[in-house]
């Protein structure tokens, strides 16, 4: 099914309203992707306009089955690899999703691995 433009620019809106509410440079930032099958979550630290971590579902071969599942584990690996640089506190950037399902799932997920938002 074809995005139309109207689409694309509220998404757009969407995603820079929600971004442009985070302090930016304070904290690193989490961001998150879903697609129909797969989660992309990135660390990315705004002062440097670097990732400094990254972890997608695609990379979880031994999970299946429930997305929601799935996200969780996604988020306790990206917090996983952020324990490891030192990080602590991150700003959870939720784009043009709402917080809910996967993209909750993943936020749990952080929190699990003792990472606070």
């Amino acid at each position: 099914m074809a995005i139309n433009r109207k689409d694309r620019i509220r998404t757009k809106r969407r995603k820079m309203r929600v971004r442009s509410r985070l302090q930016k440079g304070t904290l690193p930032r989490v961001t998150v992707f879903r697609s129909l099958k797969q989660m992309y979550t990135q660390l990315i630290d705004d002062q440097t306009g670097s990732t400094v971590a990254s972890v997608t579902s695609s990379q979880m071969k031994e999970l299946s089955g429930d997305k929601k599942a799935v996200a969780r584990a996604v988020g306790k690996e990206l917090a996983k690899q952020a324990k490891e640089k030192g990080i602590d506190r991150v700003l959870f950037d939720r784009g043009q999703y709402k917080y809910h399902g996967r993209v909750q799932a993943v936020a749990e997920g952080l929190r699990e691995g003792g990472i606070t938002i």
